[in-house]
């Protein structure tokens, strides 16, 4: 009865063509540098900032140094501002630690801030290749570590789209870590099996991204980013509108979409209404006005099941929250924040 999203991902593509696209891929030895293409908007506007030298606080937009730890064998690289309770930052697919420039500075006049590149996620150096764990149980794991090897626990954790999923899924492991929990529209596709409609709210955004994974699996980037954010942000238009050079500047970074879709089979765990209510956590569940229809009905759920949950909905923006409307986001985030 229930259609988790992955259900209708996994039959979309044939055993061989996702095989092909393995091992046409198993040679590769250039490292991509993943930039999301949820990420259009902020870049337009911060493109030039994305500089890694190390300044100091006092200057103007002062760019952190770039710094790696090393967890469950590889090493993932973040930037760490300010002092104060620590609040992680975590990005949604494809996307690394520069999603949260239009926060880093808000947010560390206050606080210390940690932004990170998920596994695969630039300046990471892992090898892409069929034998990478693009899960995000392994995002789950890797999260845990590195809150507890930089030594941050409690911390206020912040995360977004498929972020804000490895983020709860974190919190209901491993509580003991998390001060308070953001969730910026996490795709608890579960869920919408408590939803009247839900099913067919899951399977017409499956249906929506369904020719994106099947261009994905024969090498047709452009196509398939172009169908999956037109779909994600419920535009068509939306990545046509932009300039060539900004399309142009994503087409060589769609590792991590490739790998959560072929290599992971687009699988989202599950979590029950009874394991949210056994959160004790504050949480505040974030929503975009303009967001697409699957994902405020999430958000209800939510709502209703979590004991602890305050929601606030930004004005002006879809599903791209952080970066579509900056100032409202910063100020919702940090008010709940200083109050948790």
């Amino acid at each position: 009865m229930v259609l988790a999203l992955q259900r209708s991902l996994s039959a979309t593509l044939s055993k061989d063509r996702v095989n092909q696209v393995i091992n046409n891929q198993n040679d590769m030895k250039k490292v991509f540098f993943p930039l999301s293409p949820l990420l259009l908007l902020f870049y337009l506007c911060s493109c030039n900032n994305s500089n890694t030298g190390t300044t100091t606080q006092n200057e103007a937009n002062a760019v952190p140094e770039v710094k790696a730890v090393f967890i469950n064998g590889d090493s993932i690289h973040y930037v760490d501002a300010g002092k104060g309770a620590p609040i992680v930052l975590v990005h949604g697919i494809m996307g690394d630690y520069r999603t949260w420039e239009a926060q880093m500075d808000d947010f560390s006049g206050n606080h210390r801030v940690i932004a990170y590149s998920l596994r695969h996620g630039y300046p990471n150096k892992q090898i892409l290749d069929s034998t990478a764990d693009f899960s995000i149980n392994q995002n789950v794991r890797d999260l845990t570590e590195l809150i507890k090897a930089l030594k941050l626990k409690p911390v206020h954790l912040v995360g977004h789209s498929s972020g804000a999923l490895v983020s709860l899924l974190t919190t209901i492991g491993s509580p003991e870590l998390v001060r308070s929990l953001i969730l910026g529209e996490a795709p608890v596709m579960s869920l919408l099996a408590n939803v009247p409609g839900g099913d067919t709210l899951g399977m017409n955004f499956g249906k929506a991204i369904t020719p994106a994974i099947e261009a994905l699996s024969k090498n047709e980037d452009e196509k398939a980013v172009e169908i999956f954010i037109d779909a994600v942000m419920d535009d068509s238009q939306y990545f046509a509108k932009h300039r060539p050079e900004i399309r142009e500047g994503i087409m060589a970074n769609t590792v991590q979409l490739k790998g959560h879709f072929l290599y992971a089979k687009g699988e989202l765990p599950p979590v029950s209404c009874d394991e949210l209510r056994k959160i004790k956590t504050p949480v505040l569940v974030l929503q975009g006005e303009k967001s697409p229809s699957f994902f405020n009905a999430i958000n209800s759920e939510l709502e209703r099941c979590l004991p602890n949950e305050v929601k606030a909905i930004l004005p002006n923006a879809s599903h791209g929250l952080e970066y579509e409307n900056p100032t409202e986001f910063n100020k919702v985030v940090l008010g709940f924040i200083d109050k948790n």
